[in-house]
């Protein structure tokens, strides 16, 4: 994948927003879908079954997971869609760079530049950003190895 795409998306933090389960055309989204498809009617199915598996008791609460993962409708942070409460997608237009580590003011103190983000964001200025995209991509997103 060229830098070109790699900019649709990966967010100017570094986070992978195509792995967000609120990603519009995200993986998340469409095998929910799909779930979603598979587990139709089963509503019912569940109630009869509850009392011999418990855990089915909770089915309503897991469609409505599925459901709210189907409503996928974000395009990025790059394009102000992102529901996060951050100052890093407005910040990278004002200082006219695709990610963090490409300002002049890197490492910077504004919040939220978590420790997370910018352990990211130095792997990326080492790595470059096509090398570390590919890297990232092995790392479960929601679990993801970085420091805290």
């Amino acid at each position: 994948m060229d830098y070109e795409q790699i900019l649709l998306r990966l967010a100017p933090c570094g986070l992978d927003c195509s792995r967000c389960f609120r990603f519009h055309d995200g993986e998340i989204k469409q095998l929910s879908i799909r779930l979603a498809e598979l587990l139709d009617g089963f509503e019912d199915v569940s109630e009869r079954l509850a009392s011999w598996i418990p855990k089915l008791r909770s089915y309503n609460q897991f469609k409505e997971v599925i459901d709210l993962f189907q409503e996928g409708d974000c395009h990025g942070c790059r394009y102000g869609d992102c529901i996060l409460p951050c100052n890093t997608k407005d910040c990278f237009k004002e200082k006219g760079v695709d990610f963090c580590f490409q300002c002049n003011e890197y490492p910077c103190n504004r919040p939220p530049l978590a420790r997370q983000w910018r352990y990211i964001n130095d792997i990326m200025r080492q790595l470059g950003v096509e090398k570390y995209y590919e890297k990232q991509l092995c790392v479960p997103r929601y679990s993801s190895p970085w420091p805290e």
